[in-house]
């Protein structure tokens, strides 16, 4: 009888059944789209720029010195950066689009351009629309841009950090900080001064090298809008994001006020009735000597803890003379290890029950206690309210006044307006014509899967490879049937059909056996092995649906602990 061969192809049988039952996920290689054609826009707005002939007349680079002038550090301040227009080498999404590219890493750069005309939002909507390419990534350094405040005195190659600005927007990152800026100046009514508003929880940038969309949206409700790549990412209001406030409150503490010398802010105070108590032993010991303690009966008294390194042998260079008397290192008594210890023996000490420690009196409510003092309100002095920030100052001037780490970051598809549909049509014509194009480059470059990467059980196909799906899958049924054979059923229900087809292939041939001389006998108990082994895989196939994800995972740590 061929008991072992008709075992192995029952088995195999079985798992080759289970294969059937796994889902197969096959990745198809990215196409990259074919590469579109930059065409100008012909869209109107305030500002809007692409960056095509003529760009170096309405840009100029700046050469001042960053800070305020006198200072020591003016010469390592100076804005050398240099600035050009070029199409970008990283993830090329469109043909023929340039951009306004950093040039120089580890430097300051700037650069503004004037607006025909003056920008005021008043009562309007205000949208800033522009792109940022980020082809060598963003360790440190800053991506935004400035819209500069409308001056006769604003002198394109004299902007610098202290140029004044209405609002500043756009990506900014350098070690844990990454953020999206969003500050606008605002002008105090009652003074004049001019000071800067952060949003308190800006988004974060998103750090890639192909392009990324940002959009800001200001309405005259004083509501705003961040858009990522045509995705809202934070909304809000100028009168409740940002910090400091944009009014003053209305009530501030009163700076001549002080706290009266009798006012008791302490809420708990020692029982002044309280005494200690007659029996309380201050004097008493943490610890004392436990007298019910016995030597062990083991304990070697005579034994020293250490002994002489009987191993040890004096160097061939030493001279007793000039080194001494060699003494041999010691090492731990190997009679004490096995013992309660050696040495002489003392009582140990243990923890002394009359211990109290030093006596204080119970806390009790403060009867005096008149609550934490603050001082009396005043009105604030300087208080106003502005109920519609956004109504900003006039903007003459757009500029980048950056400093980074990272060379080739590109501005491309500025928009400066009015319009919401305006500033979305713009960008279907560009950024989404160039996106998935840009996407489909970085997807392609990403590395392939190592193919000599041992895989997962679960990621071994019968067909590839029998003898390693066998050999794996039995592995993890064991190792689970160790702590749940049901869970194992579950997890790996071809192994339990397997071993099902198995215990009727042995059942039969023992019937086959005892019953020779009757030939129905054997071809009997074969029927009944076949409707068994029929139970089992349907049973199994059921507890494939309850514990596929749960195998999965099982496998999972299997391969990681292996693995590691």
């Amino acid at each position: 009888m061929k008991l072992n061969a008709v075992t192995a192809a029952t088995m195999s049988a079985a798992l080759l059944a289970g294969v059937h039952a796994e889902e197969v996920a096959e990745e198809a290689a990215a196409s990259v789209p074919e590469l579109p054609t930059f065409t100008p826009t012909t869209i109107k707005a305030d500002f809007l720029e692409q960056f095509t002939d003529g760009w170096d007349k309405r840009w100029k680079p700046s050469h001042a010195k960053k800070g305020s002038s006198g200072s020591d550090q003016d010469e390592e301040w100076a804005y050398v950066g240099e600035w050009a227009v070029e199409e970008p080498f990283k993830f090329k999404g469109m043909e023929g689009d340039k951009g306004l590219v950093v040039k120089n890493p580890a430097a300051h750069h700037a650069i503004s351009a004037k607006f025909p005309s003056k920008i005021d939002n008043k009562g309007k909507t205000l949208v800033v629309q522009y792109e940022v390419k980020l082809q060598n990534g963003l360790e440190c350094g800053g991506a935004y841009l400035k819209l500069l405040r409308d001056n006769k005195a604003l002198h394109q190659e004299e902007f610098a950090n202290t140029t004044p600005y209405v609002i500043m927007f756009g990506p900014d990152k350098c070690g844990h900080t990454n953020k999206v800026h969003f500050i606008f100046n605002h002008k105090n009514p009652k003074t004049g001064k001019y000071e800067e508003k952060h949003l308190t929880t800006p988004p974060t940038a998103k750090i890639v090298r192909t392009t990324e969309l940002y959009t800001l949206i200001v309405k005259p409700d004083n509501t705003y809008i961040i858009k990522q790549n045509n995705e809202e990412v934070k909304t809000g209001n100028l009168l409740e994001d940002f910090t400091p406030a944009v009014n003053p409150p209305k009530e501030i503490d009163d700076p001549k006020d002080s706290k009266p010398e009798t006012w008791v802010d302490e809420a708990r105070i020692s029982d002044p009735d309280a005494t200690k108590p007659e029996d309380w032993d201050e004097d008493a010991p943490f610890e004392v000597v436990d007298e019910e303690a016995e030597k062990p009966e083991d304990w070697l008294e005579d034994e020293s803890i250490t002994i002489p390194d009987p191993s040890a042998e004096k160097p061939e260079d030493w001279d007793d003379d000039e080194d001494g008397d060699w003494i041999a290192p010691t090492v731990p008594n190997p009679k004490c290890a096995d013992v309660s210890g050696c040495g002489t023996w003392s009582k140990p000490m243990m923890k002394n029950p009359e211990y109290k420690g030093k006596w204080s009196a119970p806390m009790i409510e403060n009867p005096a206690y008149k609550g934490p003092w603050a001082p009396r309100k005043i009105k604030n002095p300087d208080y106003f309210e502005d109920k519609t920030p956004a109504n900003f100052e006039p903007m003459g001037a757009i500029g980048f006044e950056i400093w980074t780490m990272q060379s080739d970051i590109l501005f491309d598809n500025i928009y400066i307006g009015h319009s919401v549909e305006d500033a979305s049509k713009l960008a279907d014509q560009t950024f989404k014509l160039k996106q998935p194009v840009e996407k489909a480059l970085a997807d392609a470059e990403q590395p392939k899967p190592d193919d000599d990467v041992p895989k997962s059980p679960l990621d071994v196909k019968f067909t590839e490879d029998p003898v390693t799906y066998v050999k794996e899958k039995l592995d993890l049924f064991i190792t689970i049937a160790q702590k749940d054979p049901l869970q194992a059923i579950k997890f790996v229900p071809e192994v339990a059909v397997g071993i099902g087809a198995i215990l009727v292939s042995l059942i039969a041939a023992l019937a086959a056996a005892i019953g020779l001389g009757s030939s129905p006998a054997p071809a009997k108990a074969a029927g009944k092995g076949k409707e068994k082994a029929k139970d089992v895989k349907d049973k199994a196939a059921e507890a494939v649906a309850t514990g596929a994800e749960k195998a999965k995972g099982e496998a999972t740590k299997r391969t990681t602990r292996s693995q590691s």
